[in-house]
């Protein structure tokens, strides 16, 4: 699974880092560029709300042998589109490829997480940071020799299809139908059945989620990407435009970011195993909530110290944000039912947070200025508790195996 995270971070990676090669060479400019990106987001939307009742029909793990070789192969389309008109039909096709792999992988890793007996899908986020550090890298290699970034999206299109072989051979087999639900779910049955949305009508994996939780989680995912994606694209702009950083300087901010975010969700599972879900998700709120704090407050203190208040803050940003998504996902595969059909719903839900995020930010900081803006990220953090915890404890009292068993 490691494998599969890896390979779909390295794949965004060098989609990302060849940007502006594939810009200069179709001369797309801010705004065609603008809407590809958006036919990308817009297709990996609809995708996962198609892909999680395929995983419950046809398991998660052969929907995965499908979709990893798919998603790297699809890269062909954008890296060889001749112009514009067909850049923005593959970016469709390309963004429906990374779509279905981000559900079935994260629903995989959900299984894997519970057959293992403690927390382990932190760091398979973590490992997907890697994967795409290793792209973006590999991408400045390449520019770095002469060579075009097109090449190399060529080249991976053609062999990292074949590289993911070796992963899929090692995934959890299918999970047999069941009739009947496991013993612990059996007395919360009839009340889930009962509920508007509950149960799964006899299909395998014990009584479904109701809407509600599902709205919740959804809820508290939107709030930790959209304040993850204003991190990721208004960090540096923080630095230069309100703090006044030298360009060089103004990228730390990020960096510092990144940094934080990837090394938690490596070393993060043990702190879950720890806390449990319920109490991570309060403490990734609470820490990523000052962390903006300390960066609106960052240019009211003075000059010697407003540079490392903000990154200081973006630390902790970085730090509270890394558990949000793994522990609402572990909740959701854990707690049994069409686990597919719940994963993709939270999951679109998150990723629109992503996809809306710069728009909404862009327009309020463009009315008024940016800080006004990191406003609502600050906010949205404290969501991710406000909300999150509330929706995991209830699955938590309705399903014990929401918080996954720590074997000794």
């Amino acid at each position: 699974m490691f494998g599969y995270f890896f390979l779909a971070g390295f794949v965004m990676g060098l989609w990302a880092a060849g940007l502006p090669s594939l810009n200069d060479r179709l001369d797309l400019g801010p705004a065609r560029l603008g809407s590809v990106l958006l036919l990308i987001s817009g297709g990996a939307l609809v995708s996962m709300l198609v892909t999680g009742p395929l995983v419950d029909r046809w398991s998660s793990r052969a929907v995965c042998w499908v979709s990893g070789p798919l998603s790297a192969a699809v890269l062909l389309g954008p890296a060889l589109a001749p112009g514009y008109a067909w850049l923005a039909v593959l970016a469709v096709v390309f963004g429906m490829g990374l779509g279905v792999t981000e559900v079935a992988m994260n629903t995989h890793s959900v299984e894997v997480e519970h057959a293992y007996g403690r927390p382990i899908i932190s760091a398979f986020h973590g490992t997907w940071s890697l994967g795409g550090a290793a792209g973006g890298g590999l991408t400045a290699l390449v520019l770095q020799t002469g060579l075009d970034a097109q090449v190399l999206l060529v080249a991976a299109a053609v062999v990292v299809p074949f590289v993911y072989v070796p992963f899929a051979l090692r995934l959890l087999p299918a999970r047999p139908s069941r009739s009947v639900p496991p013993a612990d779910d059996r007395a919360g049955a009839a009340a889930d059945e009962a509920a508007p949305g509950g149960g799964n009508g006899g299909r395998r994996g014990g009584p479904g989620l109701r809407w509600g939780l599902v709205a919740m989680l959804g809820l508290a995912a939107f709030a930790g990407h959209l304040s993850e994606g204003a991190a990721i694209d208004w960090a540096a702009l923080h630095a230069r435009w309100v703090l006044g950083t030298d360009p060089a300087a103004a990228p730390v901010a990020y960096t510092i970011f990144s940094v934080a975010m990837t090394t938690v969700r490596l070393l993060g599972d043990p702190i879950r195993a720890r806390l449990g879900s319920v109490r991570t998700i309060q403490l990734a709120g609470l820490l990523a909530t000052c962390g903006y704090l300390l960066v609106l407050v960052s240019p009211l203190v003075g000059d010697a110290v407003r540079v490392a208040c903000a990154w200081t803050g973006w630390a902790l940003a970085g730090v509270g944000l890394a558990t949000v998504v793994p522990v609402i996902f572990s909740a959701v595969g854990a707690a049994g039912g069409q686990v597919g059909r719940a994963l993709s719903l939270v999951t679109a839900f998150g990723y629109s947070g992503m996809l809306v995020g710069p728009a909404v930010l862009g327009f309020v900081a463009e009315e008024s200025s940016l800080p006004v803006a990191l406003i609502v990220p600050a906010v949205l953090a404290a969501v991710v508790a406000l909300a999150g915890a509330p929706a995991i404890r209830s699955l938590a009292t309705e399903h014990p195996r929401v918080e996954v068993p720590v074997r000794s």
